[in-house]
């Protein structure tokens, strides 16, 4: 039994770090003669660092995986400094959550926690020993799973959140995905990125385009395309083989989507050039989806979110008062105008309209599923804040125009994810002071 969780894909799980103090002068000149060398620092990164425990111990269980898998090991120099990029990265993205202040609460440690028992068909009480039996500190775990999904909201926060899609854009996108047959077919889909910077020389633009015709040339002639992308793709992906895993062929990212369509499974695409530098792809395999009804909610909701002077409990006894008026047949609507920091609902009575599945997050619909028509929730916490939220109905949808429109924006935004994603990521990596101590 492995134990998962994947919100995103470049999840690490980093052990505890080692605390050394000295009580003296004495014991200090002591230790560091005639103790032992605990952890070294491995890079500098702004105010933090990544240790070398943290590298050593990633390297390896990478390794298991890679071995695991069947995949040829590149070099060990290779691996490390991949790895050692890898963490880096991290640490930049935790310390700009922390400077925006993104705490995750208990309460989505533990649905989350919830969601990883559940899928491996056990309570959530087993999980600590289960952990225990392949030899994983529930403890640790528990501080992985609270770091990715911090990571996962800084990326919604600055990245997705900011993605602009236009109504012309949208109507473009939907005249143009009618007339592929992808928009029924799932793709397993692989890269590799050679990464540009920002502010390339034209020297810089030049090996770039050489190195990425030189994978592309060991990728035709039948090298092991998950190999090359652990040994030469820049991408958050390269350690997982490059792949992106099974996509919808509208979800695909935008500068994919008609080459991959035009694509057989086995095939892999001549490099391509985006702002963040070379694109390799590998056509895996490809599946149809057959499914056409949908599940609709309608439902309307209110949005209070903590600040510094009002903390998760003040803002949940808030929304319980706010609860009580409404059962006692206050107007939603009207409340929600006046209350709701929800500002695309808000002006509409927290009017969310009807909704298909995967709208909303998991936390939200969670609770949007448990209710019965016209009843109005607990309040619960989800990354964006606390909600009220009621069920106004249900009802089993075909796919009309209008549901198509409601997916092709969530597809289309999607489909920018990925590269501004990358470009964001070059963003942090570049003004940041990283120093290497190896």
């Amino acid at each position: 039994m492995y134990f998962e969780i994947r919100p995103i894909a470049w999840y690490l799980l980093l052990a505890a770090l080692p605390l050394l103090a000295s009580t003296s002068f004495a014991q200090t000149r002591d230790l560091g003669t005639k103790g032992e060398l605990l952890d070294r620092v491995a890079a500098v990164v702004n105010e933090g660092i990544v240790l070398q425990s943290d590298l050593d111990e990633q390297v390896t269980l990478i390794s298991q995986r890679l071995s695991a898998q069947k995949l040829e090991m590149p070099p060990q120099n290779v691996l490390r400094q991949q790895v050692l990029e890898r963490l880096v990265m991290q640490e930049l993205q935790m310390q700009r959550a922390d400077r925006g202040g993104i705490r995750v609460s208990d309460e989505q440690l533990n649905n989350a926690l919830r969601d990883v028992a559940a899928r491996n068909n056990i309570p959530l009480a087993q999980l600590p020993t289960a952990l225990e039996s392949q030899g994983i500190d529930y403890a640790a775990y528990r501080d992985g799973i609270r770091k990715e999904i911090t990571l996962q909201m800084l990326r919604q926060r600055d990245v997705i959140a900011r993605i602009n899609v236009s109504p012309r854009e949208l109507q473009q996108y939907v005249d143009k995905q009618s007339k592929l047959p992808s928009n029924d077919n799932e793709y397993n889909v692989s890269h590799i990125l050679i990464a540009v910077p920002q502010a390339a020389t034209p020297d810089q633009l030049d090996a770039a385009a050489k190195r990425s015709d030189d994978v592309y040339q060991q990728a035709t002639k039948g090298e092991d395309f998950a190999r090359l992308a652990v040994q030469f793709s820049n991408s958050q992906t390269a350690l997982d083989g490059g792949t992106l895993g099974w996509r919808k062929g509208p979800e695909l990212p935008t500068f994919l989507a008609e080459l991959v369509a035009k694509m057989k499974a086995g095939d892999v695409s001549e490099p391509l050039r985006t702002p963040s530098g070379y694109h390799i792809i590998r056509l895996n395999e490809v599946r149809g989806n057959t499914q056409t009804i949908v599940e609709q909610t309608h439902a309307r909701h209110i949005l209070l979110k903590p600040t510094e002077l009002l903390d998760d409990a003040t803002v949940k006894l808030r929304l319980e008062a706010i609860r009580e008026r409404l059962l006692k047949g206050e107007d939603f609507g009207a409340i929600a105008q006046a209350t709701s920091e929800d500002p695309g609902s808000a002006v509409e009575g927290g009017d969310l309209g009807w909704t298909g599945p995967g709208t909303f997050v998991p936390e939200f619909e969670q609770t949007l599923q448990a209710l019965q028509v016209d009843e109005i929730s607990q309040p619960f916490r989800t990354q964006f804040g606390w909600h009220i939220v009621q069920l106004l109905g249900k009802r089993e949808f075909d796919s009309t125009d209008e549901l198509r429109q409601q997916r092709a924006f969530a597809q289309l935004r999607e489909s920018k994810a990925d590269e501004e994603t990358e470009l964001w990521l070059r963003r942090l990596r570049d003004e940041a002071y990283v120093e290497y101590k190896l």
